[in-house]
């Protein structure tokens, strides 16, 4: 037998790059709540508590950063949404109302719990990075397209009783984007009941779902 010593075990792999990840992390809050234009890489080295060489390095310049920051907040937001319409499509052929409902609570759910993700978008409504606009072709466009796509299938021909109209799901779905994404910003925590309460019935009413209302005189 040989008397040399164990071979050393594998060296574990090296953990994950902690430095990258608080520029990333500095960037969003920066980005979120200044704007691509309004925040400087030197701003978000000192957030980070690195030098801007070292900010080079493992992100490349602002342009690089921003897209890694936007592509984070899509990839959430996919993730959230492709969920949240697998669970739609179980639940909408028996009951389009809970479908409806349900959806409309994980978006805004979502939002509350990630609101740096309407402030970004929010920011580009504002022109902000106006240099970047594929990033609406390409990230904002296909989850409205699917959701519009999925809502569509289970809403009547009519947005109300008696209309012949067919409902504008893809305005509705809009609708909610921009009403969810204002609410947050806004900072009115203590309304989120009734905040969720007017949206449900907003959309339900918009996409024919709701209980018509008994006329006058009528009871039941």
């Amino acid at each position: 037998m040989s008397d040399s010593p164990p071979a050393s075990p594998a060296p574990a792999p090296p953990p994950a790059d902690a430095s990258r990840e608080r520029i990333i992390a500095a960037a969003t809050s920066l980005f979120a709540e200044h704007g691509y234009d309004g925040t400087s890489t030197r701003r978000i080295a000192a957030d980070a508590g690195l030098n801007m060489a070292t900010v080079a390095y493992h992100v490349g310049g602002k342009p690089d950063l921003y897209r890694e920051v936007m592509l984070r907040a899509h990839l959430a937001e996919q993730r959230v949404l492709t969920d949240a319409l697998a669970a739609f499509r179980e639940v909408a052929p028996t009951d389009p109302v809970a479908a409806v409902t349900a959806l409309v609570d994980r978006y805004l759910d979502f939002c509350l719990d990630q609101p740096h993700i309407p402030a970004l978008w929010m920011r580009r409504w504002l022109s902000d990075a106006a240099e970047f606009a594929d990033l609406e072709a390409a990230y904002a466009r296909p989850l409205i397209e699917s959701v519009t796509d999925t809502v569509r299938e289970a809403v009547p021909d009519g947005p109300a009783a008696g209309s012949a109209a067919r409902a504008d799901v893809e305005m509705t779905v809009w609708t909610v984007l921009w009403s969810t994404h204002g609410f947050c910003r806004s900072g009115i925590r203590a309304e989120v009941p009734r905040f969720r309460a007017h949206l449900r019935a907003l959309v339900l009413r918009d996409l024919g779902l709701d209980a018509p209302r008994p006329r006058e005189g009528e009871h039941g």
